[in-house]
């Protein structure tokens, strides 16, 4: 369950393919994994709203060895159609068992994919784009993900080194776009664990040189600055059948165009599992325009409780109730994997 709530742990950097639909031929492998999510919210109870989420991952791998695989990711998702794209991951990519791994094409971060998220057992995707924000509208702006993110549209070279099975870290150097000059990313990811507990600690940072209508959020302002810093930390701690997750990250933009829509967001949750059920509750804060005086400050508390049930290994069905700008919700759907 541990790996489930890592928002880019060991599964994304080093993909596994459990539940996946695959076939091989000699040292040639494809796989292809993903997700549908269909249901309804109910912002103030009221008039519901169709929620539709969806991603497909095919990744290709040649191993000619036992030590070598090379291979393609292609990824498309509701994210990427939401912002008329054809991918969210399309990128190549060389791995050295027991050294490392590099990428290249077009994908998120070193400092994005390293990172830890908040435990979410509901279909609103609380960690990276989140459906409550696009449903729900906001009073201003809102940094929601709680993880680094500086988006995956321009060319990006990913190195990572993992020679050893408990640390993962890894820099990104990204360019060749209209949204910013450069973007440097760099990410660390240390875990352990014994008999009943486990624990992952994560730390990033990233530095995106003249964003210009930079954005990747659909519901905030996209940023045009000299420059951008973020840096963020991340905790997940799994004692039996709990997770507790804590996470922070810091938005700077050096004389921002426009509304200020840097700051800071802060998280914390919990999960708990027992046989098919399982029960998770987060809470976001975020606080944009603290850093530069005159600006508008918004705040924006969000708190979501979830409940999923796995009815077959390919089928669960969930349900979500909370807080977003002081207005209540309630959400449910079904989702199934492959």
């Amino acid at each position: 369950m541990l790996n489930k709530i890592y928002f880019g742990a060991l599964g994304v950097i080093f993909p596994i393919c459990a539940n996946a639909l695959s076939y091989r031929a000699g040292d040639f492998n494809f796989a292809m994994t993903g997700y549908g999510t269909a249901g309804i919210i109910e912002p103030d109870f009221d008039k519901p709203d169709f929620i539709g989420d969806f991603r497909v991952r095919t990744q290709a791998t040649y191993n000619p060895n036992n030590t070598h695989s090379f291979g393609a990711v292609y990824m498309i998702d509701e994210i990427a159609v939401k912002e008329d794209k054809w991918w969210h991951d399309a990128f190549a990519f060389w791995q050295w068992r027991g050294v490392g791994r590099i990428e290249l094409g077009l994908t998120d971060s070193v400092a994005h994919k390293l990172g830890l998220g908040l435990p979410d057992v509901g279909g609103l995707r609380l960690n990276h784009d989140s459906l409550i924000y696009r449903k729900m509208g906001t009073a201003g702006p809102v940094i929601a993900d709680p993880t680094i993110t500086s988006g995956s549209e321009s060319l990006r070279a990913n190195i990572v080194a993992a020679h050893n099975s408990n640390v993962q870290y890894g820099v990104s150097v990204a360019g060749l776009t209209g949204d910013y000059d450069y973007s440097i990313d760099a990410g660390i990811k240390i875990k352990s664990s014994d008999a009943k507990t486990k624990f992952a600690v994560s730390i990033g940072a990233s530095y995106m040189n003249h964003p210009d209508e930079f954005s990747t959020d659909t519901f905030t302002p996209a940023v045009t600055a000299d420059w951008r810093g973020q840096v963020y930390t991340g905790l997940n701690i799994q004692y039996n059948s709990f997770i507790f997750g804590l996470t922070g990250r810091i938005v700077y933009d050096e004389n921002p165009v426009g509304p200020a829509v840097d700051g800071f967001v802060a998280g914390a949750g919990v999960s708990y599992d027992l046989l098919n059920y399982t029960l998770s509750l987060s809470y976001l804060f975020s606080d944009t325009g603290i850093w530069h005086d005159g600006d508008t400050i918004s705040r924006d508390h969000t708190t979501v409780a979830s409940f999923r049930y796995k009815y077959s290994e390919n089928v669960d069905g969930w349900t979500s109730i909370g807080m977003s700008r002081t207005q209540p919700f309630l959400a449910a759907g079904i989702r199934l994997t492959f």
